[in-house]
């Protein structure tokens, strides 16, 4: 008996010891403040949490940050869901991971964040501390400081009124030469001091400005767009982050334009508050032409929706097959108080591949730039499906009575189901040559896949020459 219990027993002694050894390991290997926490705040918080930022309170000090430990624990591992922190939902465990300016963290530093806040807060040695961030206006604009900033006209909107949706006041962009954008900011202004504690917990939070959907043009004598004129660009949104376009897809500023806007949506914070927009732009040099058409394409459903009361898990769904081959830059969801979570997926012959998952907080609206080797190179004919996953509970903090059921409409009690993400077209021979990049910079082997792009691999599976090949491109 005894010589059969021994070898489980020399077994469980040596895992023990095993044991033993890896909280030893984890005890040399403490988790301080300025080792491991303070490199990720500065990464992913102090841009808004700093004095005068936006966030409700500094995360720049020690003795700033410890009383908040556990909550910073809390916020962070929500991950990809409505209250977390830093606000960014892509979900890792699916589909595309490589985005633009993605703040994000790594399980390890999620880790080690919870780690920190379990055993004490050590401060740690300040010899381990990075170099102090230098905080400026600048830090507002998340993609850079703008070479060109318009501000709107100021609006003041009461405690306790109702929504308003109404017009802004025509601003010059003061250009005299036409630019080309590579990417666009919004940023409100207001006088609330977020700092303070002050407001209400609201969709929007500190924010009066719910949205805006705004071109520039060039105005007639009656201060309405000449046709030919406008340029529309990204709606603005409650948090949004800034809009890069595609290097080869810049969008047109023209000189002698005016911002015209006829949709702006105002909301009440709770406080008597005034505040603008400012909007920034950052330009191509000049000289610059782009190189791809911007995709028109319209894939949600903002009028057939209906939504259950005190029910979870309910699915909306949309579709559209891309008439060109068409690259997409970003994946930008557009729900409503209820909505949770939405999934883009390209259906192409017999596969169906999911692209990406994101949650969603109508307090934090995002688009997700993808980086350059992942955005999705789909052929024409690929169907885009999207799926939104709706929440009508109580466990939804955004729903202010979960009883009622919910349809369209342009309330943040009521709902859009769209996804507002950007997209370019491409020919023939510009797709062929971005998948031809694209297998020689990730230097792919015909055992390789990447996720959005079904035809990457095609040449290294079934090799055909060049007149083969563009004599199959023209037949289809």
């Amino acid at each position: 008996m005894l010589q059969r219990m021994f070898p489980r027993v020399l077994t469980f002694l040596i895992s023990l010891s095993g044991a033993f050894a890896a909280v030893s390991s984890a005890q040399a290997q403490e988790v301080t403040f300025h080792k491991d926490i303070e490199p990720i705040l500065q990464r992913s918080c102090q841009n808004c949490h700093r004095p005068g930022g936006v966030g409700p309170m500094p995360l720049v000090s020690y003795e700033q940050v410890a009383p908040y430990a556990g909550l910073i624990e809390y916020k962070t591992g929500l991950r990809d869901r409505a209250g977390a922190m830093p606000p960014w939902y892509m979900e890792k465990n699916i589909g595309i991971q490589d985005y633009k300016n993605d703040p994000s963290l790594s399980d390890e530093e999620l880790a080690a964040i919870s780690t920190w806040a379990r055993t004490g807060t050590p401060k740690g040695n300040a010899a381990d501390a990075p170099e102090p961030l230098v905080f400026d206006d600048s830090l507002k604009w998340a993609a850079g400081e703008p070479d060109l900033i318009v501000t709107t006209n100021s609006v003041t909107k009461l405690a306790g009124t109702a929504d308003w949706w109404g017009e802004i006041d025509r601003v010059p962009v003061g250009l005299d030469e036409d630019r080309y954008v590579k990417s666009v900011e919004i940023v409100e202004v207001n006088d609330v001091d977020n700092q303070a504690g002050s407001g209400r917990e609201t969709v929007g939070g500190r924010f009066i400005f719910h949205h805006m959907i705004w071109s520039t043009a060039q105005l007639d004598e009656n201060g309405d767009r000449v046709d030919e004129t406008v340029t529309s660009w990204p709606v603005h949104e409650v948090g949004r982050n800034p809009d890069i376009f595609d290097p080869d897809g810049g969008r047109l500023l023209r000189a002698g334009t005016y911002i015209y806007s006829d949709s702006v949506h105002l909301h009440s914070n709770g406080l008597d508050t005034t505040g603008h927009l400012e909007i920034g732009f950052r330009f191509h040099p000049k000289g610059y032409e782009p190189k791809y058409q911007r995709a028109i394409l319209g894939l949600g459903n903002g009028v057939d929706i209906s939504i259950a009361g005190n029910q979870d898990t309910q699915e909306l769904h949309a579709y559209r097959a891309l008439e060109e081959h068409t690259k997409i830059i970003t994946f930008e969801p557009h729900l409503h108080a209820p909505g949770e979570r939405m999934c883009l997926e390209a259906i192409w012959g017999y596969t169906v591949e999911t692209l990406s998952c994101v949650g969603y907080d109508h307090n934090w609206v995002r688009g997700y730039a993808y980086e350059a080797e992942s955005a999705p190179l789909l052929p024409k004919g690929t169907i885009l499906h999207i799926v939104g996953y709706m929440n009508n509970t109580e466990t939804n903090p955004n729903v202010p009575d979960p009883r009622n059921w919910q349809g369209s409409g342009n309330r943040s009690v009521t709902n859009m189901f769209i996804d507002l993400g950007m997209r370019v077209t491409m020919n023939d021979e510009q797709f062929q040559q971005e998948m031809e990049e694209r297998r020689q910079k990730l230097n792919l082997g015909p055992n390789d896949h990447v996720i959005g792009c079904p035809l990457c691999l095609a040449p290294l599976v079934s090799p055909i020459d060049r007149f083969d090949r563009a004599t199959s491109s023209q037949s289809d």
